[in-house]
């Protein structure tokens, strides 16, 4: 083990010469030693490695000779690496942060590489490992830091560098910036504390972030591999079935000159579903493009402001007010789904649609029947087809909707229903990542499963557009 001992030496030849025979005259190996006579004419740090017995011989003769004032106990080295922009003043709030915890700077060392960031390496004497924790995560919240070497003396030290490494990794596969990484952090902890309430792995935990992070950046651009297919609903119109690798279906529905989008998957993937769209519809810049939304998770509607208009439930509109609004949302508001969807928003890069595109086709009343499981609550049309929207309870989340074209027996059902059985291999890996850091992905299971029994018993032989997996035929 690694103890730092902070002698007090007189000012004269020989008087490190006594430390060095006492430390080797005990069995114990001098790893660094930092004296500035600049700054202390008597103080020297001496970090030592021997085992416990050798230690405390090595701090008994150095107190006999009046070396030690104190016993020292849990004090060592640091070893951190900053990474700072090479810009004046930089290094500033860092060093206000290590003088509010009074530690001092052993070690120092920097040097420009032309890459408009300087990386600083510091050695810090600790004399309270009790105090890393903070000190660390307050660093943290001002620049990137990794930690390069350290003696764990107690466990709060080895998990604040866990975290610590954690977010460098985020920052690494997301390409964030500071307060993004801190965010990330934050939430990420939050996560953890929740799952370990249930007796579920603070690693794995952990394990499914990095995992979720890393899939939805390796399925960006040429890699972006979605399933399509198309189904001839009657002579004028064609519903195209459109699968990503990660996260919600999107359909389109087109009548000649006009696209109708139902639900559009996460906000990262713009660039490759509209590049998509262009290959699949001649035309699409100049086309008309209006769009149903079954409910409001960030996974479904990332790309509205790709439309002209957005036709959904009053529950839904009342979601995004919230954003809007800087709120949290129905989703948000539901304790153990936070942390995820506050991850989920920095991940997909999600923002809130534009509130005037928003028209709410109607609300599920107060006074609705209670055994009212969808209520009616509006409808609207689309290339000579009437499409009825139904709100449900909430069993999934706030607002969440089916929208049913009876002349052509299509159901679009969100996430009330999604076809299991039909997940590609990559859709079957992200999907199980969400109910495992939400421990769960409805908002009331019992509802959810209540509205999802009923859509299938009513709907039998209608086509069922999940909001994942294959399209679902009716069974011959």
């Amino acid at each position: 083990m690694k103890k730092t001992y902070v002698t007090r030496m007189p000012d004269k030849a020989g008087a490190f010469l006594v430390a060095g025979r006492i430390i080797a005259r005990q069995g114990g190996n001098i790893v660094r030693v930092n004296y500035n006579k600049a700054v202390d004419l008597h103080t020297l740090f001496i970090e030592v490695s021997a085992d416990q017995k050798q230690h405390e011989k090595i701090a008994e003769e150095l107190s006999e000779c009046g070396y030690l004032a104190d016993k020292v106990g849990e004090s060592q080295i640091l070893m951190i690496v900053l990474t700072l922009p090479d810009v004046s003043g930089a290094v500033m709030p860092v060093l206000e942060v290590l003088n509010s915890h009074q530690v001092n700077i052993s070690y120092i060392s920097s040097q420009e590489n032309g890459t408009g960031f300087q990386y600083f390496k510091m050695g810090l004497f600790i004399e309270n490992t009790s105090e890393i924790r903070a000190l660390i995560a307050d660093i943290s919240r001002i620049c990137e830091i990794k930690i390069l070497d350290y003696e764990v003396t107690d466990r709060l030290l080895d998990g604040t560098v866990f975290y610590v490494t954690f977010a460098n990794e985020m920052r690494k596969i997301l390409g964030l910036n500071q307060e993004e990484t801190n965010e990330v952090l934050v939430q990420a902890n939050r996560m953890m504390q929740l799952l370990d309430e249930q007796k579920k792995s603070p690693l794995k935990t952990f394990d499914y972030i990095r995992r979720f992070a890393t899939l939805v950046v390796e399925r960006r651009g040429d890699a972006f591999k979605a399933q399509v297919s198309t189904l001839r609903l009657n002579d004028k119109l064609t519903l195209f079935s459109i699968e990503p690798p990660c996260r919600s279906n999107t359909y389109v529905i087109q009548s000649e000159d006009e696209l109708l989008f139902v639900d559009c998957g996460f906000a990262c993937y713009r660039k490759e579903m509209t590049s998509l769209f262009k290959e699949l519809f001649p035309g699409y810049s100049t086309m008309r493009k209006s769009a149903f939304i079954t409910h409001g998770d960030m996974d479904h509607v990332g790309i509205l402001s790709e439309f002209d208009v957005v036709y959904m439930s009053g529950g839904s509109y009342d979601n995004f007010a919230l954003e809007v609004a800087e709120k949290n949302d129905f989703r948000e508001q539901n304790p153990l789904h936070e942390p995820y969807c506050k991850l989920s928003r920095i991940i997909s890069g999600y923002k809130p649609p534009a509130l005037e595109k928003c028209i709410v086709v109607g609300r599920r009343e107060k006074f609705s029947k209670e055994e009212e499981i969808l209520a009616p609550i509006g409808s609207h049309f689309f290339g000579g087809r009437r499409f009825d929207f139904f709100e449900g309870k909430g069993g999934h989340v706030v607002g969440d909707t089916v929208i049913v074209c009876h002349e052509l027996k299509l159901i679009f059902s969100g996430d009330i229903y999604v076809n299991i059985k039909g997940f590609s291999a990559e859709q079957k890996e992200f999907n199980a990542l969400a109910p495992f850091l939400m421990t769960g992905v409805d908002t009331d299971p019992k509802l959810a499963k209540e509205a999802r029994e009923y859509l299938l018993e009513k709907y039998k032989g209608y086509t069922i557009c999940p909001g994942h997996g294959a399209v679902k035929k009716p069974e011959l």
